[in-house]
């Protein structure tokens, strides 16, 4: 991501550090609302641009730790949904390689300042409205954006992603119980239409966590000196949490597990708590007799497949 990190700088420097700092306080204060939007959360330039500082590093992680999970696909073309200022664009860049990103979005300074930000990408800009036709590609892409939707909104989004996408389609909102409630009201409508969950999920049957915990992973965020500020932050890095879910048209095989919480430890013994193909999610007891699937545990992460696939 230095690329990412670079490019915002640069824009940065543009804009008064008071204006965006004002923006980023009224902008955390409405995403942590969770209410629907009545209308654009982002209202003018300096608003794009205070978006840009606090949030795109974040989304930016959180989709790319997402796009890791998925099998190889031979993708070549991506349509991001609500792009915004084009975070999932650099992310299938930096998980795919040579991929062709669309982002489209209702916010022309989003799209505007997102095009300045990539100057030196390749990424198409699309002003669009939910409803309005979407190009098909091999992916299609919505993150953080159906919890600015109300039902009936994120319907029409997952069903749109859904017949644009010849080849997956990948879903990420905050990590908080509502974020993880909209993800899988989501993957019972890929599923109720055919599709194949490839990730997080070992199975294609209803969650295991339902009713007494949520599912949701955590993707690091190392912050710039300007991202400290804006944020009144002290720590050199974030932890951004994120629900997803990525499926597929055709089936690929599922992971045998995945690790949905951090790992414990202690003297020759490692704790994972393991979503299983039954779904069931408990403990898993890996001791250091296990030799290599002990060392293989204690290497593991919050979100990883399990076993390792040498184990499978």
């Amino acid at each position: 991501m230095p690329e990412l990190r670079e490019a915002l700088d640069e824009v940065l420097r543009d804009v008064p550090p008071a204006r965006v700092a004002e923006s980023v306080r009224r902008l955390i204060t409405e995403y942590r609302g969770g209410a629907p939007a009545d209308e654009p959360l982002l209202r003018d330039m300096v608003d794009a641009t205070a978006y840009a500082a606090y949030r795109m590093p974040a989304t930016h992680a959180a989709i790319a730790a997402a796009f890791g999970q998925l099998p190889p696909l031979g993708l070549s073309s991506h349509v991001d949904l609500g792009g915004g200022t084009g975070a999932g664009a650099w992310a299938a860049r930096d998980v795919f390689g040579r991929i062709e990103s669309t982002v489209l979005d209702q916010v022309p300074e989003a799209l505007r300042l997102g095009r300045r930000i990539a100057a030196a990408e390749s990424f198409a800009w699309q002003e669009w409205r939910l409803g309005e036709p979407v190009p098909e590609a091999d992916l299609v892409t919505a993150s953080y954006v159906l919890t600015e939707l109300d039902e009936q909104g994120r319907a029409t989004l997952v069903e749109q992603a859904r017949a644009a996408a010849r080849k997956a389609v990948v879903l990420v909102e905050p990590g908080t119980p509502q974020g993880y409630r909209r993800i899988l009201d989501a993957r019972e409508v890929l599923i109720a239409a055919g599709w194949h969950v490839a990730a997080p999920c070992p199975h294609q049957l209803a969650c295991g966590m339902q009713g007494r915990d949520w599912c949701h992973f955590a993707a690091r965020v190392n912050r710039s000196a300007l991202h400290r500020r804006l944020k009144d932050a002290s720590l050199g890095y974030e932890d951004e949490k994120y629900s997803f879910v990525a499926a597929t048209r055709e089936p690929v095989p599922n992971a045998v597990g995945r690790v949905v919480r951090h790992p414990a430890f202690r003297k020759g013994l490692v704790t994972l708590q393991v979503c299983r193909p039954a779904t069931t999610v408990g403990p898993l007891l890996v001791p250091k007799r296990e030799g290599p699937l002990y060392k293989a545990a204690r290497d593991a992460e919050w979100g990883d497949q399990w076993p390792p696939h040498p184990f499978v």
